[in-house]
């Protein structure tokens, strides 16, 4: 099974003006050229990019590890912000029941719960373990680093209670962390500790590590087929090492954003129609936005580029979003994510014929209502001249997710030489880390306190 991409409508024969013509693709031209000659020479430090076939090993002890402790536990819960928490949640979300944390254990194969605990609100902690039993869960703490705030933060406090109600030798047992082989505070804890711990790869950044340890062992604990999810990318693999951009997905779809940026559309609108697929959004919002948006350039240059990405759901935000997408501003693009082949089939009875605009549904499956409106919502955006574009699973499953993830990844790193800019640093992210840092008196930050205290104070004259 293949993902299809279909970018009809991004193109002027279909809506005119608005759309991208033979002449835009020739005018970038050039920096395609030397993009996908960047990607070639850069592959081998993208470590990310071998992932669907150099973890044989790493898969199967994942798995066993998975199989020795899902009877042994209630809950796995995740301890990881960003990637390590975004791209988690989206696989669950796709591959698994949609309410699978309420389903009795056995309908769950014998697996445990999912839990991402990704932000540091007081409260999301407190009432996680009002909801489960910490001594029943196991703990997966997330940071390449080891100096992630939030997570450490997390962990030394689980780490305290854990220890505190089971003692420190079994505490170990209900830990295990995902970091660095060699560096950073966490494999430092981890070896002194002796709890379990899986690598995340040189090279491979928070935002492209679905595919590494980061994402399949919480994948594997909720029996998720992680194997199949690294064939699905190692097939979009192979469709990516082509340089004929009009066969190779991945680059006609940041090319074609690329030269719609500069046509003016700074926003990429995800809008699956699935369920399945809604946390897609949110884990692409990261990849996209982080990775692109950029102050400088390669050389320095001031450039102040980038793409605002925003999630939407079909047909949901057809009743919040759409009003404005056929008729606001234009400067988006609107990606429609289809599924030919839904998991369920579910059929309206035939009631209230003698109501013409009710009785018409009766006999109509909830899937044709959903492929319809998806339909109707890309003639809608069509006709009025917005640029959109269709990707379409054959069915959701591990492999077509595989397919989708790895799509994304490589379509961000081309956008990103597109640009002229490095696609996998995040300078703004570090700023934002480095204050916080300063304002908690870490030491080695005192230059970063002393430019923050010398900042102006606000104006009272502003706050109302």
């Amino acid at each position: 099974m293949k993902l299809r991409m279909d970018y009809n409508n991004m193109m002027d024969s279909r809506i005119g003006a608005e759309g991208i013509s033979q002449k835009d693709f020739d005018a970038w031209k050039p920096a395609i050229e030397r993009a996908t000659k960047t990607m070639t020479e850069k592959r081998p430090a993208m470590t990310w990019r071998e992932l669907p076939y150099n973890q044989k090993e790493i898969v199967a002890d994942i798995t066993a590890y998975a199989h020795e402790m899902k009877n042994e536990i209630d809950a796995f819960v995740v301890l990881g912000i960003g990637g390590s928490a975004l791209g988690p949640m989206a696989v669950q979300q796709a591959l698994n029941h949609p309410f699978y944390n309420e389903l009795p254990r056995e309908k769950r194969g014998g697996f445990p719960k999912l839990y991402v605990v990704d932000n540091v609100d007081p409260e999301r902690l407190v009432y996680l373990f009002e909801t489960v039993d910490p001594t029943r869960c196991l703990f997966n703490v997330i940071s390449k680093s080891g100096s992630t705030s939030e997570t450490m933060s997390q962990f030394m406090i689980i780490k305290a209670l854990l220890e505190e109600k089971l003692g420190k030798e079994k505490a170990r047992q209900h830990i295990v962390c995902t970091t660095d082989t060699a560096k950073g505070n966490l494999i430092t804890i981890a070896k002194e500790e002796n709890y379990k711990y899986f690598i995340i790869p040189d090279g491979v950044g928070g935002r492209f590590s679905q595919l590494c340890p980061v994402g399949l062992l919480p994948a594997a604990f909720c029996g998720i087929d992680i194997a199949g999810l690294l064939a699905g990318a190692a097939q979009m693999d192979a469709l990516c090492k082509t340089d004929d951009i009009t066969k190779n997905p991945a680059y006609m779809f940041a090319a074609l954003h690329i030269i719609a940026l500069e046509k003016g559309k700074n926003i990429t609108v995800v809008m699956p129609y699935a369920d399945s697929l809604k946390f897609i959004s949110d884990w692409f919002a990261q990849l996209w936005g982080e990775s692109l948006g950029k102050h400088f350039s390669l050389e320095g240059k001031v450039v102040n580029v980038g793409q605002t990405p925003v999630k939407a759901l079909g047909v949901t935000d057809q009743h919040s979003q759409v009003q404005l997408y056929t008729e606001g501003p234009f400067d988006k693009i609107i990606v429609l994510i289809g599924v030919d082949t839904y998991r369920e089939t579910l059929t309206i009875p035939k009631l209230y014929g003698d109501m013409p605009s009710l009785g018409f549904l009766g006999g109509v499956t909830h899937n044709d209502l959903i492929q319809t409106e998806q339909a109707a919502t890309e003639y809608a955006l069509t006709k009025a001249s917005r640029m959109n574009m269709t990707l379409t699973l054959p069915a959701v499953t591990p492999q077509t997710l595989g397919q989708l993830l790895y799509l994304f990844e490589v379509a961000t790193a081309f956008a990103g030489y597109l640009l002229n800019i490095d696609p996998f640093d995040q300078p703004g992210v570090e700023e934002g880390k480095n204050a916080t840092y300063a304002l908690f008196g870490r030491p080695g930050y005192e230059a970063k306190k002393a430019e923050m205290d010398a900042a102006p104070a606000k104006d009272g004259k502003y706050i109302v």
